[in-house]
C-alpha cells in the first residue's frame, strides 16, 4: 500500500514533537511544511529533511497532491486553514484549542463533513499511556461502574517560557491545559451533562487564569472534580503529569505522581509502575506528552487507512470545547451551565 503523503502547517514550538512522531510512523510521511516566519521554515525543514516548503497555505494546497494535513498552527488560523483543507478535499488534523469560539468548532466540523473529509482534533492527553492503562482498568470492570472521579493537573512549571503568547491571552488554563483534562473526564466516565467552575488568577504577570475547579455532573450518573493549577509550587514538580482518582461500586484507582498506578479490588489491591516510555527523540518530563503524540497520530494513520472515525474527531470534539465554553460562562455567572444548551 502507498504511503499516504501529508503536510504540516505551523513550525512553531509543539510542530517539532509532531514531525519526530511522523518520522517514526510506518505508512505516513510529511513530505512538505508551511509557515510565515521562513526562520522557522528553514529551522524545522532542515531539521527533519524537508525540501517543499511553503509560506503561504493557499499556495501549498495548489502546489500539493496531499492525503492529508497537520494544522499545528495558533487557534486564530484554524477555521480558515481547516476550511480551506476541506474545499481541497484534503483530510486534516487539527491542533487543540480546536476553534476561539464553539460556533467556529462547529462551522468547521460542518464544512468537513459537507466536504466528506475526516476530521480529528489533536486532544492527544487520552493518548498518554498511563491515562490508557486506567481505561482498560475500567473496560475491564476491575471496580464495577464510577461513581466518582478526580482529575487533577496541578503544577509550577514556567510553561510561558517556551511558550510566551500564553500570557498574553483574556483566557488561558482552561483554554490550553484545562481542554486536555476536561476531555480525560469524559474518556474515563462519560458525556457530561452539567458543569460548575470557578477560576482565579494567582501570578500577576499573566492576563487570564491559571487556577480552574470544575465540578461536573455526568450522564451516566458519575461526579467527577477536575482541577488544573500552574501555581501550585509542590516539594516534588508532578509536571506534566495527570493524576487520577476513580471510585467504583467494586473498588477504586489512583494514577498517582511517579505514575504509580494502585488499583483496589474484589480481589485485593495491585500496584504497578505505568511510566510512558521515552522515546529516541524525546526529553524528561515531556516524554509523556511526546509519546501520546505518537499515539494519536498513529491513531490517524489507522483511521484513515481503515475508514474509520477517529476517537477525537472534530465531531466528538465539540463535546469537549463545550466543557471549555461551559467553565468559562460558570465561572462568570457562578451558576451551573447545562451542556446540551451549548451543543445545539
Amino acid at each position: 500500500m502507498a504511503e499516504l503523503r501529508g503536510a504540516l502547517i505551523g513550525c512553531g514550538f509543539f510542530a517539532v514533537n509532531q514531525m519526530h512522531a511522523w518520522r517514526d510512523i510506518e505508512g505516513a510521511s510529511i513530505d512538505a511544511i508551511c509557515d510565515r516566519d521562513p526562520e522557522r521554515l528553514r529551522i524545522v525543514g532542515d531539521q527533519f529533511g524537508v525540501v517543499r516548503r511553503y509560506t503561504d497555505a493557499a499556495e501549498l494546497f495548489a502546489a500539493e497532491t496531499l492525503d492529508f494535513v497537520d494544522i499545528a498552527t495558533t487557534v486564530g488560523s484554524h477555521r480558515p486553514l481547516v476550511e480551506m483543507a476541506a474545499a481541497h478535499g484534503v483530510p486534516v488534523i487539527c491542533q487543540k484549542p480546536f476553534a476561539p469560539t464553539l460556533g467556529d468548532a462547529k462551522a468547521m466540523v460542518a464544512a468537513c463533513a459537507k466536504a466528506g473529509v475526516p476530521l480529528m482534533v489533536h486532544e492527544n492527553f487520552r493518548w498518554q499511556s498511563p491515562i490508557q492503562a486506567v481505561r482498560a482498568l475500567l473496560d475491564k470492570g476491575e471496580i464495577g461502574t464510577p461513581f466518582f472521579g478526580r482529575i487533577s493537573f496541578r503544577s509550577g512549571y514556567d510553561v510561558f517560557s517556551g511558550q510566551p503568547y500564553l500570557a498574553t491571552g483574556k483566557r488561558f488554563i482552561i483554554e490550553d491545559l484545562g481542554i486536555h483534562i476536561l476531555d480525560i473526564a469524559r474518556f474515563l466516565l462519560g458525556d457530561v451533562t452539567s458543569l460548575t467552575a470557578r477560576t482565579t488568577r494567582i501570578n500577576p504577570a499573566i492576563a487570564g487564569e491559571d487556577v480552574a475547579t470544575m465540578l461536573m455532573d455526568h450522564a451516566g450518573g458519575a461526579t467527577s472534580v477536575v482541577d488544573c493549577s500552574y501555581a501550585t509550587k509542590l516539594a516534588t514538580e508532578p509536571f506534566p503529569e495527570t493524576l487520577i482518582e476513580l471510585d467504583g461500586v467494586d473498588g477504586t484507582i489512583r494514577l498517582a505522581q511517579g505514575y504509580r498506578l494502585t488499583v483496589t479490588g474484589k480481589s485485593g489491591t495491585r500496584v504497578s509502575d505505568v511510566s510512558p516510555p521515552l522515546l529516541p527523540w524525546a526529553s524528561r518530563p515531556w516524554h509523556n506528552i511526546q509519546e501520546s503524540v505518537l499515539a494519536i497520530q498513529r491513531h490517524w494513520v489507522d483511521c484513515l487507512v481503515g475508514g474509520k472515525e477517529p476517537a477525537t474527531s472534530g465531531a466528538d470534539n465539540l463535546k469537549t470545547f463545550a466543557l471549555v465554553e461551559a467553565a468559562y460562562a460558570g465561572a462568570a455567572s457562578r451558576e451551573p451551565v447545562q451542556i446540551e444548551a451549548l451543543l445545539q
